[in-house]
């Protein structure tokens, strides 16, 4: 996958987490490569959830993004 693909990915999963968690921002989802652990950490604060239910509704967001025949 190249730079390019992972950048319109992520643009689409970052959207999907804002519709789904509207207190989520831009910020909290800024994602550079290699951040996945901060980005995590950033829904966790904002939500008030575990590091694993984070984790699990970035896991989510990302998957339901792969399955997407968009």
């Amino acid at each position: 996958m190249n730079t390019t693909t992972l950048k319109g990915d992520w643009n689409v999963v970052k959207g999907k987490l804002k519709q789904k968690y509207g207190s989520l921002t831009d910020d909290d989802l800024s994602f550079a490569e290699g951040k996945k652990d901060e980005v995590v950490g950033r829904i966790q604060q904002r939500l008030g959830k575990t590091k694993e239910e984070a984790q699990r509704i970035f896991d989510e967001a990302e998957e339901e993004d792969q399955n997407c025949a968009c």
